[in-house]
Formats: C-alpha cells, sequence, structure tokens
C-alpha cells in the first residue's frame, strides 16, 4: 500500500490536484456547518436550517445535463473558471443581516453545489489525462481520504470560526479556499486536446449519449448502481445516530462525535487501502468487499453494547470508500474521453443523489420506528447490493474506447483497474 501511495505523491500533477481537492473541501465543510447554524440563528427555524443541506444536494439531480459542459470545453480551463466564479458567489452571504437576507445565502449554496457538480465531472475527466493510468486507483482513493478527512476538521473550524467571528467570516474562508483551489488546479500541467468536433444537437440529445454509455457499459452499472446504494445506507446509518445513542447506548448527544471520528478513521485507511486492493483484486469484488464491511457494521450497531457499536462504525467507515473508489476508477478507465464529462456527471448523480433523499427517509423512520430497524434496513440494503453485483459475473465493456485505448471489446474487470 505504501509503495502506491508514494508513487502518486511524486508525482506532481496529483500533489497539486491533491492540495486543490483539501483545500477547497475544508472551505466547503466549513462552510455548510456554519450556514446550518447561522440560519437558525437569524430565523429560529429548524426548516429553514435544513434547507441548507438540501440547497448543496440539489444541484447534484442535474448532474447528467451539467456534464455536458466539461465536455465542450478544456477541463482543466474550466475548472479554474468555476472556481473563480464560486469564490465571488462566496462573498455575497457577506451581506446576510437578517432574516430577511438569508435567501442569499440559499442562492449561493445553489450556485455552489451547481459548481461543484460540474467541477466534479470535469476533475474526473482530467485525472483521466493528468494522472498515470497506473497510479488512479491509488490516486482515486487518496483523494477519497483527503475528502473524509476535511470533512471532519471543516466542520468543526467552521463552528468556531462563526462563533467567533459570524457568517460572514467563514463565507470569506470559503470565498479562499476557491481562489486556492484555482491556484492549484492552474499548476497542473496537461496537454489537453481540443474538445472533438462533434455533429451540433440539442443539449437534451448529448446529455443522452452519455446516460446511454453508463447504461448499457453491463460493468460501470453495476459498480455505479452499488455506490449509490452504499451512499443511501449511509445516510439511512447517520439518521439513526441518535436513536441509537439515546436509547441503546445511553449516551448523551455528544458522543455522537465519537463514533463520527471512528467512523472517519475507517474511512481514510479504506481509501488509503482502495488503490493496493485494485491491482490485487478486480473493481467488481472490492466493490463487494466493501459493502459486506459495511453491512457487517451496520449489524454491530444494532446490539446496543458499546464496544460493539464502535467497532461497527469502524467497519461502516472501512467499507463504504470501497465501492466508491471502485465505480470512479472504472469510470475513467471504461469511457472514451469524448463522453467522460457527461458520463463522470450521470454516475456522480447515481451515487450521491441518493444520499438526499434516503436523509428525508430516514428523518421519517427514526421519528416512527425502532433504530435498529433502520439500522438493518441499512445492512439489508449494501449486502442485496453486494450479493447482485458478486453473482452477475465478469461483464464485457461495450466496444468503444477512448484516445488511449484499442478498440476491441475486453473484460471490463479484468486484473489492473487502471488503463
Amino acid at each position: 500500500m505504501a509503495v502506491g501511495l508514494f508513487t502518486v505523491l511524486r508525482d506532481r500533477n496529483a500533489r497539486v490536484y491533491l492540495m486543490g481537492v483539501v483545500v477547497s473541501g475544508f472551505g466547503d465543510s466549513a462552510m455548510l456547518l456554519a450556514s446550518g447554524v447561522w440560519v437558525k440563528e437569524l430565523t429560529g427555524s429548524n426548516g429553514l436550517a435544513a434547507l441548507v443541506g438540501f440547497c448543496a444536494w440539489a444541484p447534484t439531480l442535474a448532474g447528467p445535463f451539467l456534464g455536458n459542459l466539461a465536455d465542450r470545453m478544456r477541463r482543466r480551463t474550466l475548472l479554474i473558471a468555476t472556481s473563480l466564479v464560486l469564490a465571488a458567489v462566496m462573498t455575497a452571504p457577506v451581506a446576510v443581516r437578517s432574516p430577511q437576507d438569508v435567501w442569499l445565502l440559499f442562492a449561493a449554496l445553489t450556485m455552489v453545489g451547481t459548481g461543484t457538480v460540474l467541477m466534479d465531472a470535469a476533475e474526473t475527466a482530467l485525472i483521466a489525462s493528468a494522472v498515470p493510468g497506473e497510479l488512479r486507483g491509488d490516486f482515486n482513493g487518496l483523494a477519497r481520504t483527503a475528502i473524509e478527512s476535511t470533512s471532519l476538521l471543516g466542520p468543526l473550524i467552521g463552528a468556531g470560526l462563526f462563533t467567533v467571528l459570524g457568517g460572514p467570516a467563514v463565507a470569506l474562508l470559503n470565498a479562499l479556499s476557491f481562489l486556492l483551489g484555482a491556484a492549484a488546479f492552474g499548476l497542473i500541467r496537461v496537454r489537453e486536446a481540443a474538445p472533438a468536433r462533434r455533429p451540433r444537437r440539442n443539449w437534451t440529445a448529448e446529455t443522452a449519449e452519455g446516460i446511454r454509455h453508463l447504461w448499457r457499459h453491463t460493468t460501470l452499472r453495476a459498480l455505479v448502481v452499488a455506490g449509490g446504494c452504499a451512499m443511501a445506507a449511509s445516510s439511512l446509518s447517520s439518521t439513526a445516530t441518535y436513536a441509537l445513542l439515546d436509547t441503546g447506548l445511553r449516551q448523551p448527544a455528544a458522543f455522537a462525535g465519537v463514533l463520527t471520528s471512528v467512523q472517519g478513521l475507517g474511512s481514510v485507511i479504506g481509501g488509503l487501502a482502495a488503490g493496493a486492493l485494485l491491482r490485487r483484486v478486480p473493481a467488481r469484488v472490492l466493490s463487494v468487499l466493501g459493502l459486506t464491511l459495511f453491512a457487517l457494521g451496520a449489524l454491530a450497531r444494532t446490539t446496543g453494547l458499546l464496544p460493539v457499536v464502535v467497532a461497527g462504525s469502524l467497519l461502516i467507515g472501512l467499507g463504504l470508500p470501497w465501492p466508491l473508489v471502485s465505480a470512479l476508477t472504472t469510470v475513467q478507465r471504461e469511457t472514451p474521453g469524448e463522453l467522460l464529462g457527461r458520463v463522470a456527471a450521470t454516475a456522480n448523480t447515481l451515487v450521491f443523489a441518493p444520499t438526499a433523499l434516503a436523509l428525508l427517509a430516514g428523518t421519517a423512520l427514526v421519528a416512527t420506528l425502532d433504530y435498529r430497524v433502520q439500522l438493518l434496513a441499512a445492512g439489508a440494503l449494501v449486502l442485496t447490493a453486494a450479493v447482485l453485483l458478486a453473482v452477475t459475473g465478469r461483464s464485457h465493456a461495450v466496444p468503444s474506447a477512448g484516445p488511449n485505448e484499442d478498440h476491441r471489446p475486453r473484460e471490463a474487470d479484468a486484473g489492473s483497474p487502471c488503463g
């Protein structure tokens, strides 16, 4: 594992990109937490405070359409331009002073969510050009680790900064993080060809082309759906946490920080190990292993025994990155370059859009049913996905290829995860 990670970190483009991920991810996670507190303090409304998260997640549903733009422009240029625009957008919340001004905050967060979807698609496509194929599994695992790390530290810093200096200071911190991200993307050295000329069709037709590629490629489709199941189960599990603490463990609500930190530690370990595992087993097998670990962790949390629940949180964190990294790496490997923005955006929608829906479902379930029912549902969901993924067997990719691939159909899950 260490050899692969050190090799990634010796690659200049990988180092620069990871710096951008850490900086921008830190600013986003700090702002998201602070925004909820900010809206709650200004309006006193729990519903409006919850709407903050919806604004950030809702643009994910438009991913397949937004991905078109990532296939019409040079990806590095698009990343720099989008980061600069979002830096300007995040200066708007500085003007928020009263309940009547919170619409500015909602508008800014919606624009940031839209920009994030666009950048995710462009980043996935750019990495396929900027990072050597043999490093992409390790790289994607390391990127997932970086994201998990910022999601642990960012909210703490954001809450502290909000308490001391107020919401405008957090908004300016997020704006600064976008500026630094733009600088990092500007330092990436990559020769990107101009977007391929293709017959001018309407936006819907071009979007459908990316969706068709993903859906007809049986391995991609299965891995992406498995990733979506993992994220949905994660939301179901997380919304049961406070009921677990209250009725299962008899611990104060603050103990949620311990379980979250243990799960975050598992995700860091899982992300770091993902690349090494992908060099040894097919992406489909790694996804099955991750889903199975998640299911075991969810079942462990139903016991109500503190050491077992803590161990279950570690297993959930360990297993969650593997289906995500498996899906992302296979998308990069098995998609022609001219389609990669649209396919990556569609894949991100299928993986991450269920998060918001599962959060709503989990909130309703935990208010009416025993928390163990919810945890069992999360475990059953990922275990079913793992079984279905395991029994589908090996599948062949569609006979299309990117610029660095030959044009013969090949087995999508054979050997190395990267093309």
